[in-house]
């Protein structure tokens, strides 16, 4: 399957194009695409500071900050800011499709002002955040950014469902499949109406099959007069306790508590509620690797536009059939070190653990033989990391916080498709990870504008 030509046109240079004057709002719908390019490639994972530029050109026009439509001279500083920035951070941004795309961005929305490179910049402005007393939802705030109170106007309480994404990697979808997925590279967990979330995966050892979440993006989007639209990112040793822009809340609007991040444990564990949908998720890091947990209503889950093109996301339709590991495959291979064909098991890393042992570490923290006990041994046979054992036992924790039916919590058949049942997965074939990256940030534009 050939991406469309013309969706990804947004992400260089024409994706700017047509901005006129008091460009500051309209140009806001750029950042999403570049914070999921960030992750779409893997040369994401480098100390390029583009994503910082962006942010804080982004608080220097938003909100409460917007230059006036005729404010041209306040603008031009911002824009002079953030091409110095983009200047400062371009020896370790080369390559990067996102810092391209932003230097591109800003030499024409300049053009387009009549902004000279040389005068006064401005200073970045974070939002103010809210008094350490107003900690809680507003009680003027309007009643639709509070999910639970607006749908029980209409009808019973709500169903909820949930997701969870840990180890290397296992995936728990909405409906409660329990899957082992390759998916190295960056994958859509989720992509509806009202939120993106997008994780890459990388390899835990080097030349290994076995992969694990090395970064996270979250894109809240924009809604009514709840919460504006914000970013959260985090990767491998930086699990930020707020979000994109410094703020830790919606934004702006009337309604902005009901959006709002929590930091648990510091550099461990971020929480994060979104009310206004009914929406609690969950971010970890355990050892060097990230969990994803999701509690979410079903009309949430299925508030999608274009159901056709859902198609990669994971948390709703599963891993693509040719990314899905035989569970029962490997465990009776756990000592052969052979590379598999796919769909096989992955290999058994060097200097992993041997399987009596692996199995006794596993039952310390998770008595139950469920499958998340076997993803524990399956992680230590795999990538030799005793962390993994955690990142089980976390992930059923957060499975017993957010699952709303207590008496599924604990599953016990593992869920591999045959071939021919996921028509969707299984049209999607193996493909390089540059096709991979760019197929996956086609599916996702579609949400974004």
């Amino acid at each position: 399957m050939q991406p469309p030509r013309e969706r990804l046109v947004v992400t260089g240079r024409a994706g700017w194009m047509g901005m006129g004057r008091g460009a500051g709002r309209s140009a806001l719908g750029l950042w999403p695409t570049l914070a999921f390019l960030l992750c779409s490639f893997p040369a994401a994972i480098t100390p390029c500071k583009i994503l910082k530029c962006n942010s804080e050109f982004w608080s220097a026009t938003s909100g409460s900050h917007a230059p006036a439509s005729d404010d041209v001279p306040e603008f031009c500083a911002a824009l002079r800011t953030y091409a110095l920035c983009t200047r400062r951070t371009a020896r370790t941004c080369r390559g990067d499709l996102a810092y391209h795309s932003a230097v591109h961005g800003i030499e024409d929305l300049m053009s387009q002002h009549n902004c000279s490179k040389d005068g006064p910049t401005s200073q970045p402005r974070l939002r103010t955040l809210p008094p350490a007393g107003d900690s809680q939802e507003r009680s003027d705030s309007p009643e639709i950014c509070h999910y639970e109170k607006s749908f029980h106007k209409h009808s019973a309480a709500p169903n909820y469902t949930h997701c969870g994404l840990f180890g290397d990697p296992h995936l728990r979808t909405f409906t409660d499949h329990f899957q082992t997925c390759k998916v190295q590279g960056a994958w859509p967990l989720i992509d509806n109406n009202y939120l993106n979330v997008q994780v890459t995966n990388t390899p835990v050892l080097p030349g290994s099959a076995a992969t694990a979440t090395s970064k996270l993006t979250i894109i809240f989007k924009n809604f009514q007069e709840c919460v504006d639209q914000k970013v959260y990112q985090a990767e491998m040793d930086e699990l930020p306790s707020a979000f994109a822009d410094g703020s830790k809340n919606g934004g702006d609007k009337h309604g902005a508590n009901s959006l709002k991040i929590t930091e648990k444990v510091s550099g461990q564990h971020v929480e994060i509620q979104a009310k206004y949908i009914g929406t609690t998720i969950v971010v970890r890091q355990v050892g060097r690797y990230l969990t994803f947990a999701v509690r979410m209503p079903e009309e949430v889950v299925n508030a999608v536009e274009d159901r056709d093109s859902q198609g990669l996301y994971l948390c709703l339709r599963g891993c693509p059939l040719n990314q899905q590991i035989d569970f029962q495959a490997f465990r009776a291979n756990a000592e052969s070190p052979r590379r598999p064909a796919a769909g096989g098991p992955s290999p058994v890393a060097p200097e992993t653990f041997p399987y009596e042992t692996a199995v006794a570490k596993c039952k310390e923290k998770l008595p139950v033989e469920d499958l998340y006990y076997q993803a524990c041994v399956f992680d230590l046979l795999t990538t030799g990391d005793v962390n993994f054992t955690l990142a089980a036992y976390y992930a059923l924790e957060d499975g017993k916080m957010l699952h709303s039916n207590k008496d599924k919590l604990h599953l016990f058949e593992r869920t591999r498709d045959l071939p021919g049942a996921v028509a969707a997965a299984a049209e999607v074939p193996l493909a390089p990870q540059a096709l991979l990256s760019t197929l996956t940030l086609v599916a996702l534009l579609p949400g974004l504008w």
